[in-house]
This record gives C-alpha cells, structure tokens and sequence, in this order.
C-alpha cells in the first residue's frame, strides 16, 4: 500500500490540471506562435510560469485505484499487476481468463 500523502497528493495534481487545463493551452498557444513579436512572448511565458507547477499533465503519476502502488500499472485496467492477478484469479474482472497452452 502507498502512502496515503502520496495518493492524496497524486489527486491534487489531477484536480490541479484539470482547472488550470484551458489556460495553460492559451497561454502555451501565444507562447508557440513565432508570428507574435518577440517581447509579448516573453510576457506571456512569465505568466505561465504563475501557473502552479504541479497543474501540468506530465506531473500525473499513474497509480493503483485499489493500492495506490506506481509501478506494475495497466492502464486498461487502471490497476497494478498484483492486484489484477488477484482479482482476475478470484473470477471479479470479466472477460479476463487465465492463460493456458
């Protein structure tokens, strides 16, 4: 089991990209475009660096919805490989069968 700070902090961050989603692409857009002259752009980079760190995507860790472990993670199933292994054994995920051959 992960920390509980680690989950709850994983969360925020989720909830933090969420709300700061439309004005980060806005500003990153204007940051983008060559065509602007060279001193808006600058302008619109620092106010983008006002925007808290930790509302960026790449910051999103994926984790367990069951543990919150960060490793051994299946995204189609949104859970790590013990817990999957587990519960597929137990017959709880449907369409999941165990390999044989």
């Amino acid at each position: 089991m992960a920390k509980v700070s680690a989950k709850e902090r994983n969360q925020k961050r989720v909830r933090l990209a969420s709300k700061y989603e439309n004005r980060r692409a806005r500003l990153k857009a204007i940051v983008m475009n060559k065509e602007l002259p060279l001193e808006e752009r600058f302008k619109v980079q620092l106010q983008l660096q006002q925007v808290p760190r930790n509302s960026n995507p790449n910051r999103i860790r994926n984790r367990c919805g069951i543990t919150g472990r960060p490793h051994g993670y299946y995204r189609k199933f949104e859970m790590s490989r013990i817990k999957l292994r587990e519960l597929a054994n137990q017959g709880k995920i449907p369409g999941v069968v165990k390999s044989s051959w």
